[in-house]
């Protein structure tokens, strides 16, 4: 199995980019658009969700003895997992800067 070609990982690492200020959009004003930012957001929930079934088909694959490969059945839960925990840990992020923003005193 090539590791280059496990899409949890290279997708991952693609969401990381989406905080980098070269793949950001700009608006005419020069500011980073919500719009895109919204869009990464969104995509990575869904892909969240597309690894988790990938792990819930593999479990009933092998529940059913349709595989026996325990291996590919522990990749596709860890690969679930670790989507999931970064999801977790950008939403966390998004709400405390959003409980910040409602925080300022003008």
């Amino acid at each position: 199995m090539d590791l280059n070609r496990i899409s949890g990982i290279d997708s991952l690492s693609a969401v990381s980019r989406y905080g980098s200020t070269t793949d950001r959009t700009e608006n005419s004003h020069g500011k980073t658009s919500f719009d895109s930012l919204l869009d990464s957001a969104m995509k990575l929930v869904s892909e969240t969700d597309q690894l988790s079934n990938a792990a819930e088909v593999e479990e009933v694959r092998f529940a059913m003895g349709e595989s026996d490969s325990l291996h590919d059945l522990q990749v596709a839960q860890q690969k679930a997992n670790i989507s999931l925990q970064y999801t977790v840990a950008v939403k966390n992020t998004a709400m405390e800067a959003y409980r910040s923003l409602l925080n300022l005193q003008f």
